[in-house]
């Protein structure tokens, strides 16, 4: 293998690996043990949902509505766990919310034949409106202590929201690289046709993808609820561009049959390591907005020029 196909074959990892050492120099803080911890923390929202978000991209969809079903889900965690509540039980509606709400979209997706991107941008609405109703359009706070764990809970030192990201990456990679959904998954995003001609159903795949990230969706909308105590309306707004930003700077095609979530593990860390790097710098958040934006165009025009 030539030198340029290693570099474009593992250049988010080598994006990464850069990026580390030139804020590591800018600010020797940036290596120390609880940054690490911290910004690995601060990362986990965001990695989850674009797990999901690389099923759907995969197949050539998208999902715009994954800040709002964070908001909802975790709004009704938040009611279910006041006072001293299950914990556990209420993650499992909020999972159970969030599929429901992917299987809408998919359903909408596969049968109406809808563009997705139409799709989940009038449900990323509809959604949003639904938790300003249920919410009354008021944070939702006395969340019992059992919750609070969630996200703010450690194991040997180390967050558990950082072991909700290797759990959900395991299942992610497993599902993808070892099932023949996942080899169906791949399939569709090459090419719908071909697929649903080699015996496919491609309608139940798409519904599974939808169905997929509304879950991570949902269960980032637990961790930022446990998280911060309370469960904001207006929780997750603009979450649905970091999680895309993390699969394209991942190496995942938009066009779909492309991609892993291997490397979007690693956009997300791009992203996550970027903004901690550009906040112990103390660049201001407008300009941060900027950097963020040009670093996103410049994955892109890396992808395109790798075609």
């Amino acid at each position: 293998m030539k030198m340029k196909e290693i570099i474009f074959k593992y250049k988010s990892l080598i994006g990464l690996i850069l990026l580390c050492l030139i804020i590591s120099f800018a600010t020797p803080t940036f290596l120390t043990q609880s940054n690490i911890i911290n910004v690995l923390t601060q990362v986990s929202v965001n990695a989850i949902i674009a797990i999901g978000m690389s099923f759907v991209i995969l197949t050539g969809g998208i999902d715009l509505s994954v800040g709002s079903t964070l908001a909802i889900a975790g709004a009704a965690a938040a009611t279910l766990v006041q006072g001293e509540g299950n914990a556990f039980f209420a993650m499992l509606v909020a999972l159970l919310i969030g599929g429901i709400v992917g299987l809408f979209n998919g359903l909408i997706v596969a049968k109406g034949r809808i563009q997705p991107f139409i799709v989940t941008l009038a449900t990323m609405t509809i959604f949003r409106g639904a938790t300003y109703v249920y919410t009354n359009g008021s944070p939702i706070s006395g969340l019992g202590s059992q919750f609070m764990v969630i996200g703010n809970g450690e194991i040997a030192g180390i967050s558990l929201p950082i072991f909700l990201i290797l759990i959900v990456f395991l299942i992610a990679w497993y599902f993808l690289s070892q099932t023949r959904y996942g080899r169906y998954i791949y399939a569709l995003g090459g090419n719908e046709t071909s697929a649903r001609l080699s015996g496919i159903n491609t309608d139940m795949v798409k519904s599974l993808v939808y169905v997929v990230c509304g879950m991570t969706a949902a269960l980032s909308g637990v961790i930022v609820t446990s998280r911060i105590g309370s469960a904001s309306p207006n929780a997750g707004v603009g979450f649905e561009l970091d999680a895309i930003a993390a699969v394209v700077l991942g190496g995942t095609s938009l066009a779909g049959g492309e991609g892993s979530v291997v490397g979007t593990i690693i956009g997300a860390m791009i992203i996550g390591v970027l903004n901690n790097g550009l906040n112990l710098m103390n660049v201001s958040p407008f300009y941060q907005l900027i950097v963020k934006g040009l670093v996103i165009l410049l994955a892109v025009m890396l992808d395109r020029k790798d075609k």
